[in-house]
């Protein structure tokens, strides 16, 4: 898979080139998961929503797994034997429209699984087994040091809220709204960033 051409994005078709992948290639499988990518993401924003989580953690939750959308790895497999780093392809495509908080939950919403099943045990236990596949390609939960460096982000509160919601996607029956709901929240966010980033 050849990687995407991103040269033609601004903010002002950020937000519909992210709907127009939410179309085409949300109906892709989820890892394994009872819902597909983009029914993955819808949830989380939708639980963020309905929980009254800022617009911010909101748009977060539905952008978390964009990587693997926009990744020339392609999807992750029960099957693979080596990580595909989704998280960086997704935080690469969004880096130039959205604040740092925004980018560091897609950045590191992976390595916040790793955190929290080194510093909260039980965590592990939610984990599906696609998740747990994963975790073990990725290099299975931080050690002493790695939690300690990972500690020092300032967005450590808001990754780890993502990183729940991200767990919390996976029902088989949940109603959501399509992307469409979330497209003049995630303009806001963009137009305010980009807004204050020249």
């Amino acid at each position: 898979m050849s990687k995407p051409d991103f040269s033609t994005l601004d903010r002002s078709n950020i937000v519909a080139f992210l709907e127009d992948i939410f179309e085409r290639r949300g109906g892709e499988e989820y890892l394994g998961e009872p819902v597909t990518m983009a029914e993955h993401m819808l949830q989380g924003a939708t639980i963020a929503e309905k929980n009254g989580q800022p617009e911010i953690i909101i748009v977060s939750a539905l952008l978390h797994d964009v990587g693997h959308f926009t990744s020339e790895f392609g999807m992750f497999s029960m099957e693979d034997t080596q990580d595909r780093f989704h998280e960086d392809a997704g935080a690469e495509v969004l880096q130039d429209y959205f604040p740092t908080l925004v980018i560091d939950c897609v950045r590191y919403h992976v390595a916040a699984k790793r955190y929290l099943c080194a510093t909260r045990p039980s965590y592990f236990d939610r984990l599906s087994e696609a998740s747990i596949h994963s975790l073990n390609l990725q290099g299975g939960p931080m050690n002493e040091a790695e939690v300690l460096e990972f500690e020092k982000n300032p967005n450590l509160k808001e990754i780890i809220a993502v990183r729940f919601l991200d767990e919390a996607g996976k029902h088989a029956d949940m109603e959501i709204p399509p992307f469409a709901h979330f497209a003049p929240m995630v303009q806001r966010i963009v137009d305010q960033h980009c807004g204050t980033a020249s």
